[in-house]
C-alpha cells in the first residue's frame, strides 16, 4: 500500500459533524420517493423521551455535531420540543426537517424557544401540480409554503431541499428561483437514492449524463445566487468542483457554514450517520446496513468501533472504478446506490460517467 494518504485512519477525518435522527417514522404525507415508506399511524418501539435524551447525551460524548431531527414528520412527536431543548442545552446545534405542512404560529414559536437553528423544507416542484403529485397529497405545496412563511416570521432560518428525478429535472432552476424569492438561506439538491418507495420510481432517476450536466449547471449558479448551494447524495459534485475550478483557473472557496459544514462527497460513516426511529444506527438513511443499536449499545461505541464504519473510513477498500479513481478522497461515490445496485456497499457508484485517469 503506497497510498500515504489513503489509510483514512486519521482521527480528524472522522469527526462527527452531522447526525440525521429519524425521531419518528409517522408522517402525514406519502411521498413517492420515501426511504422510510412512512405512513400516518403510530409505529412501535420508537425511542421514548428518556431514551431520546440519553441518545443526545451519548452523541455529545463523541463531539458537537449538528443534529437533524427528521422523520417521518418530526412535528408529529408531542415531545419534539423537549428533545430539541435538551440537545440545545447540551451544546448541540439542533435543526429540523419538517415537511412544512404542519407548521403553525404556535409550534414555530416553540421551535425558536427550543433552540432550533434552522429548518429544511422539501420542495420538489416549483408549482403545486408537480410538488403535490410527488408528495402524494393535494395542497401540500400551498401548505408547505404557508409553513415556511410562518417559520420565517418567527425568525427561524430555512433552507429548501429538492430531490431531483426525471420529472422535475427541468424545474430545478425555477425551484432555486422560488427558494430565493421565499428568502431561504440555502438550496440543497438531492439525487434520488432508490430505496424504500424510491425503488419504484427508479425509471424517473436521471441518468449519469443528465446528472453530470445538472451538477455543472449547479456549479455555475454558485456565482449568481446569495444562497448557499449544496449537492447532497451527489458525491461527484466534489469532483466536478475541482475539475471546473482547475479549468477556470479559480481557487475553490471552502468557507462552508451551517448544514454545509462538509466538503467531501459521500459522508456515510466518516462525518455523518443516521439513527432510525427504533435506534438502529446506519452510515446513512439510505444504506440499509445495521451498524449498531443504541438500545443495546452506547452511541460512542458504535461510532468508534462499528465494522461498517471502519470499512468505509478506509477509502482503499472501495472497489472497481471508485477504487482506482483519483477523486476518491473527495467523492467516494454514493455507497447506498452502489449497495442497491449490487448488494455490495463498496462497489462503484452506478450513476457516474467519469472514467478514472488510471483506467484510461
Amino acid at each position: 500500500m503506497n497510498h500515504h494518504h489513503g489509510s483514512g485512519h486519521k482521527p480528524k477525518a472522522n469527526t462527527l459533524r452531522l447526525v440525521a435522527w429519524e425521531v419518528t417514522r409517522r408522517c402525514n404525507l406519502s411521498c413517492k420517493h420515501c426511504r422510510a415508506v412512512a405512513e400516518d399511524h403510530p409505529y412501535d418501539n420508537e425511542l421514548d423521551t428518556k431514551a431520546s435524551f440519553k441518545l443526545l447525551e451519548q452523541i455529545r460524548e463523541v463531539g458537537q455535531p449538528i443534529i437533524i431531527l427528521t422523520g417521518g414528520e418530526p412535528l408529529l412527536r408531542d415531545d419534539i420540543f423537549d428533545i430539541a431543548a435538551h440537545g440545545t442545552s447540551l451544546g448541540l446545534r439542533m435543526v429540523m426537517a419538517p415537511n412544512g405542512t404542519l407548521i403553525t404560529r404556535e409550534n414555530a414559536q416553540k421551535m425558536k424557544e427550543s433552540g432550533i437553528k434552522r429548518i429544511s423544507v422539501s420542495l420538489d416542484g416549483s408549482i403545486p401540480e408537480t410538488h403535490d403529485t410527488f408528495r402524494g397529497l393535494e395542497n401540500a405545496f400551498e401548505n408547505s409554503i404557508r409553513g415556511i412563511e410562518i417559520a420565517k416570521k418567527a425568525g427561524i432560518e430555512f433552507q429548501i431541499n429538492t430531490t431531483i428525478t426525471k420529472t422535475n429535472l427541468d424545474e430545478i432552476p425555477k425551484i432555486l428561483n422560488l427558494a430565493e424569492n421565499l428568502g431561504a438561506v440555502a438550496h440543497h439538491i438531492f439525487l434520488l437514492v432508490p430505496t424504500g418507495r424510491g425503488k419504484y420510481i427508479v425509471d424517473s432517476e436521471i441518468n449519469a449524463k443528465e446528472y453530470e450536466e445538472t451538477l455543472n449547471w449547479f456549479y455555475d449558479q454558485q456565482e449568481k445566487t446569495k444562497l448557499q448551494l449544496k449537492a447532497t447524495c451527489a458525491p461527484h459534485y466534489y469532483r466536478i468542483l475541482r475539475q471546473r475550478a482547475k479549468k477556470d483557473g479559480k481557487k475553490i472557496n471552502f468557507e462552508t457554514h451551517g448544514l454545509d459544514a462538509v466538503t467531501r462527497g459521500c459522508l456515510a460513516g466518516t462525518g455523518f450517520c443516521f439513527v432510525s426511529h427504533v435506534g438502529r444506527v446506519q452510515t446513512c438513511g439510505f444504506l440499509d446496513v445495521e451498524c449498531g443499536d443504541i438500545t443495546k449499545q452506547n452511541f460512542k461505541d458504535v461510532w468508534e468501533n462499528s465494522k461498517v464504519f471502519k470499512t468505509l473510513r478506509n477509502f482503499d477498500n472501495l472497489e472497481d472504478k471508485c477504487g482506482i479513481c483519483e477523486y476518491k478522497q473527495v467523492c467516494g461515490g454514493c455507497r447506498a446506490r452502489a449497495y442497491e445496485a449490487t448488494g455490495n456497499y463498496l462497489a462503484e457508484e452506478p450513476l457516474c460517467s467519469y472514467q478514472p485517469g488510471k483506467s484510461r
